[in-house]
């Protein structure tokens, strides 16, 4: 049949990792085990943060943050696609399909943004010790939390006008898990020629200076550790960045492998599976990183271990 113009399209299919109905228990008990993983160790390093008053300081003010916004990156596309696995069914509303591509650009958006701003807030941190509580009061913690929202909101807004100015052929089908942007785009019939430049401008403006930022960040970072004279001071100052240093690797870096693997010819399925690495990897191992390499944390959690251990033989009597 040949691909025809629809003006009232009512819904798309998503045709997810496999055709094959063999698969669909291990993916769907693979999905719900790191959602899982992923919401209850991003839920409770905010309690952490929240609870433990030494905590209180922008740097875990902005984790807490980023966790947030990971359960909520999470949230968007995983539980569709495990009542999809569940129900046996692919369908995807076109309303539906353009909520979950707004909020995941949104909470993509945001997690860029914090991620640029935990940067910052470790440049000071480094290269402006002296001055850090003053320069990272609560009204400027406040602020970089709130504009990156705004930004967010704006940019997602933005994106989803463009997609719903666009038509759609009878061929519904979007090669993924959840409803892509860049995928959304390709399966118009309409001229998408604008929707393409914004989309592309905004990938620049929003994905490519904060990373400039970020680049400019650590390298003013490594230039204050050099001029550190005892090795114990040096390691010292880069083990509070480690651990933000190793998100942002695996971030970016998954990021970059999906793009690369979408340009490359026949790629929807290796796109999809790429994917999988930022949208729901990442997300679950962000608390784990923080958590092993942070004392702080790390005492605190212990903490909660031993007032849970103490308290079951009081539930059990």
């Amino acid at each position: 049949m040949e691909p025809g113009n629809l003006t009232g399209v009512s819904e798309f299919l998503l045709l997810g990792f496999s055709e094959g109905p063999e698969l669909q228990p291990f993916i769907f008990g693979l999905f719900l085990s790191m959602y899982l993983i992923t919401v209850f160790g991003n839920l409770l390093l905010i309690l952490a943060v929240s609870s433990d008053s030494h905590l209180h300081t922008p740097m875990y003010f902005f984790l807490a943050n980023l966790s947030f916004v990971d359960i909520c990156f999470t949230s968007t596309t995983v539980p569709k696609m495990l009542i999809n696995i569940q129900t046996q069914s692919k369908v995807i509303t076109y309303e539906g399909c353009l909520s979950q591509m707004y909020f995941f650009i949104l909470f993509a958006g945001l997690d860029i943004f914090l991620l640029t701003v935990m940067a910052y807030d470790r440049f000071v941190a480094i290269c402006h010790p002296l001055h850090y509580l003053v320069i990272m009061n609560p009204r400027v913690c406040g602020l970089l939390v709130l504009v990156p929202w705004i930004m967010s909101i704006l940019n997602s807004l933005l994106e989803s006008i463009m997609v719903l100015r666009l038509s759609f052929c009878t061929v519904l089908e979007i090669p993924h898990f959840f409803c892509e942007l860049n995928q959304m785009i390709q399966l118009a019939c309409s001229d998408t020629f604008l929707s393409n430049m914004v989309m592309y401008f905004a990938a620049v403006l929003l994905g490519g200076v904060p990373f400039a930022g970020i680049l400019y960040s650590y390298s003013k970072i490594v230039s204050s550790i050099r001029g550190i004279s005892s090795a114990q001071g040096k390691y010292k100052a880069f083990s509070t960045c480690a651990s933000h240093l190793s998100v942002v690797s695996l971030f970016y870096c998954t990021v970059l492998g999906v793009y690369l693997s979408s340009a490359a010819p026949q790629s929807s399925n290796s796109s999809a599976v790429a994917s999988v690495m930022y949208t729901v990897v990442t997300p679950m191992l962000n608390p784990f990183i923080y958590s092993l390499r942070n004392r702080d944390i790390k005492r605190t959690l212990m903490r909660f271990s031993r007032m849970s251990a103490l308290k079951w033989p009081t539930v059990l009597g």
